[in-house]
């Protein structure tokens, strides 16, 4: 916590809290629409690349900037409030401007990647006319990548919503220990996402992992020809982690929707 009679001190800690909390929430939404784009994609719809970015990098700031204005301006002294209104006015819409945002995904994620589990099972069997091994072990693989990146998200967050319930709870009469026990599993886990990104983002396998969805045209010879029933499952069954090609696409996904292929 900043001096309240030094400048300095109150200075770094604002651009450090701005700094990170801006980039944290950054990746929060980034997360929230990689699923979303999943979404879309499964659902036929157009891919939103432009609105992701607006929502990736200016929705954070305007919560950093309006959190953290109204913590430090017009001092850093917001740890010694003695009225719960004030505390209210001042700390309350940072803890809205961080947990928030945090709460969004843990919720919403998972449903979404249900929705999407449902919407490619109804591909596969609509593709293939047929639901065997092949297609169960494909949607096996697909729920456990999902699962992965909730679970994911979970362990490197849920300490930080544990640490909001805390301080705004007990905020006169806070558990010393047991908060700086959680701050010390915050500095742990909070810079692993970007590490656990790196790992259930990525290939799982060392094989192509390009998915053929039933949209997609695949042009041979400069003619267009569709994707039979036996090719689709050959390939699927090569691509046991679908989420990330190599191949340009238009789609955080990497993945094409129906309008572009039209």
């Amino acid at each position: 916590m900043p001096a309240v009679d030094d400048q300095s001190s109150v200075l770094f800690c604002a651009v450090s809290s701005a700094f990170t909390q801006y980039f944290y929430t950054a990746t929060w939404i980034w997360t929230l629409c990689y699923a979303v784009d999943m979404r879309l994609v499964l659902r036929q719809k157009e891919s939103r690349i432009k609105l992701y970015h607006l929502a990736a990098w200016i929705i954070p700031a305007i919560l950093t900037i309006t959190g953290l204005s109204l913590l430090y301006i017009p001092d850093a002294n917001c740890h010694y409030e003695s009225s719960l209104s004030h505390a209210v006015l001042r700390i309350l819409p940072n803890y809205f401007a961080t947990y928030v945002p945090i709460t969004v995904v843990m919720i919403a994620n998972p449903l979404l990647y249900r929705y999407s589990t449902e919407d490619l099972q109804a591909i596969i069997t609509s593709t293939t006319g047929q639901f065997t091994s092949r297609e169960r072990d494909v949607m096996d693989a697909i729920k456990m990548k999902f699962a992965v990146i909730n679970v994911v998200f979970y362990i490197c967050w849920v300490p930080n919503l544990i640490n909001g319930i805390l301080l705004w709870t007990l905020w006169f009469h806070l558990p010393v220990t047991w908060i700086i026990t959680i701050w010390y599993l915050m500095a742990l886990l909070n810079p692993l996402q970007a590490l656990c990104n790196c790992l259930v983002y990525r290939r799982w396998s060392s094989g192509s992992e390009r998915v053929i969805l039933p949209w997609r045209i695949l042009e041979k010879d400069g003619r267009s020809e569709t994707v039979s029933s036996e090719s689709f499952t050959e390939t699927i069954r090569e691509e046991v982690y679908p989420l990330l090609q190599s191949t340009p696409a238009n789609s955080v996904n990497m993945y094409r929707s129906i309008s572009s292929t039209t």
